[in-house]
């Protein structure tokens, strides 16, 4: 778990964006917390949060849902992404992952954030340039542009905080690109 305490954690600066990223899932739901300032991105939390597989899904969920909203409320972020659902073989696995991002985008809602959503292909090409980059790439990725002396483990908190750094890139790009057309 990669998480800097909240008590030692300064107040960003006014010119910084938070961003929480997500890994949507049932059992582990990755997250990570990136700060950007221009282009320096630096890790404020990334870690997962996981729900016992015998446990019901409603409480299943209920778990994520407190999770998440907690992590709204102790790092305020101002944006959120999270991973597109990628439609695996197995339908239920796919339909029990849906649930999971609902409740995942309802914390992020009742938390006063929008949700942009990536797909793992855009997510592969902001961070690594080249959109099927496996997992050792995206996450030897992440460790170097949020400068850590470790890949983070699991690869689900991994693939969170590669979202997060490619919303704010991609947002940033965005906002750019809207600018310059304005011009």
């Amino acid at each position: 778990m990669w998480q800097m305490e909240k008590d030692l954690m300064p107040p960003p600066p006014s010119d910084a964006r938070i961003a929480l990223g997500i890994d949507p899932g049932t059992a582990i739901v990755g997250y990570s917390v990136v700060m950007a300032r221009g282009s320096e991105l630096s890790m404020l939390a990334c870690d997962v949060i996981t729900t016992p597989a015998k446990m019901p899904l409603a409480q299943r969920l209920q778990i994520i849902y407190e999770g998440l909203s907690k992590l709204i409320v102790t790092y305020k972020p101002q944006e959120a992404a999270m991973e597109e659902l990628f439609f695996a073989k197995n339908a239920r696995t796919a339909m029990t992952v849906g649930q999971a991002r609902g409740v995942a985008m309802l914390a992020l809602a009742n938390g006063g954030l929008s949700v942009a959503e990536y797909t793992p292909k855009q997510i592969k090409q902001a961070v690594t340039g080249y959109g099927g980059a496996d997992k050792n790439q995206v996450g030897e990725m992440v460790r170097i542009l949020l400068k850590l002396t470790a890949i983070p483990k699991p690869d689900d908190a991994a693939d969170a905080a590669a979202v997060a750094i490619c919303h704010l890139n991609t947002a940033t790009y965005a906002a750019n690109l809207l600018r310059y057309n304005r011009s």
